[in-house]
């Protein structure tokens, strides 16, 4: 009797050997240069595609960053109007000359220097402090980091209205705040130093919210077994504040201020708007003209563009100049780190 093992042949009997994989049929030629084109088509994807990736951004840099940089450095050395930019007289460095000669200048250099002042250690104390609260467990924490990025995501436009209504000689509610203590109507937007701290207030507002969620992003990263060190050996809250976290924000700190230096440098928009009636020429003494409103009353007002190009310039030596500051003070940093 023969059962299903004995009936199912195995071919290893027959040929004496088991079987294997079939035999891979040989490449042909056309199959080899095929493969050796899809072998460099890869490599060469590999080697140009992170370049076509980052392309765009070089090509509008090129585009709206270099060429208008360089078209300035030209015209800054050349007498051209606004009215014919195609009409370029060469005049060298007189350009840069006249503006050091001008004392509507250093009055905006002045003007931009204490309105950043004023508006940089409050704004960046402000951020600091309200950092070190949001850092706490508190009920809403996202409602209230969402909250500090508000201001920064108003247009500049629309703040500037609301504080010009704030800071009306008659009708705002400053000075009607002031009117209920005793303080007479301060003229903010004529006066000097009132009108240079009114647009403080708007930078103020504006950015300390997002400086404090840099300030936050950077205490959470802090190590707790810093803390409960200092903890451990007596150190309150005060303590640890002083000499735990401050000492971790350093480089941020001083990135912070040379951000905030930057854009106070460059400080435009609040003091156009904040007295529309001057418009560029930043009150009626020029009390709060910034060297942004400087360029852009030689340019785009009295329409001399070799002028407000050769401003443009200075402002952009200037934050070179501030650039070289934050290299050596933090390479001195990361040193004594």
């Amino acid at each position: 009797m023969t059962t299903g093992h004995d009936t199912a042949a195995s071919p290893a009997k027959e040929g004496g050997a088991a079987p294997g994989r079939p035999s891979a049929a040989p490449v042909t030629e056309k199959e080899r240069r095929h493969r050796a084109r899809l072998s460099r088509r890869w490599q060469r994807d590999m080697r140009f595609s992170p370049y076509a990736f980052v392309s765009p951004f070089f090509l509008l840099f090129l585009a709206f960053g270099l060429f208008p940089l360089v078209y300035t450095g030209w015209a800054s050395l050349h007498q051209v109007e606004l009215t014919a930019p195609t009409d370029m007289n060469w005049v060298g460095l007189r350009n840069y000359t006249r503006i050091f000669d001008d004392d509507f200048f250093w009055n905006a250099a002045r003007n931009t220097l204490t309105i950043g002042i004023i508006s940089t250690v409050p704004q960046l104390l402000m951020a600091l402090g309200l950092a070190h609260i949001l850092n706490y467990k508190l009920r809403a924490s996202t409602f209230y980091r969402v909250a500090m990025l508000a201001p920064y995501a108003t247009s500049i436009a629309a703040a500037s209205l609301v504080f010009v209504l704030l800071f009306g000689r008659d009708y705002g509610m400053i000075n009607w705040a002031l009117g209920a203590v005793g303080i007479d109507n301060i003229d903010w937007q004529n006066d000097k130093w009132p009108s240079q701290i009114a647009v403080s207030t708007i930078v103020i507002w504006r950015w300390t919210g997002y400086n404090a969620l840099i300030y936050l992003a950077a205490m959470q990263a802090i190590p707790q077994d810093l803390y409960e060190s200092a903890a451990l050996d007596g150190a309150n809250r005060w303590q640890q504040f002083f000499h735990v976290t401050l000492p971790s924000l350093r480089p941020t700190i001083l990135f912070t201020v040379i951000v905030s230096t930057i854009g106070a440098s460059q400080l435009f928009g609040e003091p156009l708007l904040f007295d529309a009636n001057k418009g560029a020429s930043g009150g009626s003494q020029h009390q709060f003209q910034t060297l942004g409103l400087y360029l852009y009353e030689q340019g785009w007002v009295n329409q001399h563009l070799g002028r407000a190009s050769a401003i443009a310039w200075t402002m952009f030596l200037i934050l070179i100049l501030i650039g070289i500051v934050n290299y050596v003070i933090s390479r001195r940093l990361r040193a004594s780190s």
